[in-house]
């Protein structure tokens, strides 16, 4: 079976802009809801797609999170260049720490960060996120083989060397939160890890915004905006960015 990869994409509405970031081996599908959503409600947004992700893993096991991070910074140039000169973004996962990385770096609205990782920890559960994707697309593409292609296997195969590079970046991103002062809505899924929940916590606790909240939703997991609250989810954040002061 041929797999269509996923594209960047843009709804040009209103004037008000948002860049929507999705997470480490997901794409624009991510986020293509929320989207919608809000460009139904006179919001212009665009979503790029990391160097590397929608295709084959061995695709993206060459590409580093350097690379990711400038298709966040295109995307924010493209929004840029077609005259938005007030941007507000709003990812999930990788994301969401790409999201307050932003903030921390370019002239931002706002920031809604989405289960966004911001502990310190092993690459462990970041090479286990490779191993699954391998055996999603294997699957989807028709190419996987049951004694071949068991996790152990995989994970030989399919090694990631800039994993330690990505958990540094988040380190580094979240020792500069309280450089952040923009307006900044922190979500989680309680049925997400710990670790994420934890991290919520952190991200709340550093940033120096003036105007700053958590909002935990009970029934998700880890992509809030593809999870069972997900309506609930693309509520709150069209309702945060509508309490701002926008200049039009």
């Amino acid at each position: 079976m041929k797999i269509i990869p996923p594209k960047p994409f843009t709804i040009e509405k209103g004037n008000r802009a948002v860049l929507l970031l999705h997470g480490f081996t997901g794409n624009t599908n991510d986020v293509k809801r929320l989207g919608r959503y809000l460009s139904e409600r006179n919001y212009t947004v665009h979503a790029p797609l990391y160097k590397g992700h929608g295709g084959d893993p061995k695709t993206l096991i060459e590409t580093n999170p350097i690379e990711w991070w400038n298709s966040v910074l295109e995307g924010y140039d493209e929004l840029r260049n077609r005259g938005y000169a007030e941007i507000a973004v709003a990812g999930v996962s990788l994301g969401g720490i790409f999201s307050l990385k932003l903030g921390e770096e370019r002239p931002t609205k706002a920031i809604v960060a989405m289960s966004a990782p911001a502990l310190a920890k092993s690459t462990d559960s970041l090479q286990e996120r490779i191993i699954d994707y391998t055996i999603k697309y294997k699957k989807l593409s028709g190419t996987f083989n049951e004694q071949e292609d068991q996790p152990q296997e995989i994970a030989k195969k399919y090694v990631m060397p800039s994993l330690s590079y990505l958990q540094g970046m988040i380190n580094d991103t979240s020792s500069k939160l309280e450089t952040i002062q923009t307006p900044v809505h922190i979500l989680r899924g309680l049925r997400d890890d710990d670790y994420y929940c934890e991290s919520a916590d952190l991200i709340y606790n550093s940033v120096k915004s003036r105007i700053k909240s958590v909002k935990s939703f009970i029934n998700s997991g880890h992509i809030l905006t593809l999870d069972q609250e997900k309506e609930l989810v693309f509520e709150e954040i069209y309702h945060f960015f509508e309490g701002l002061k926008w200049n039009e």
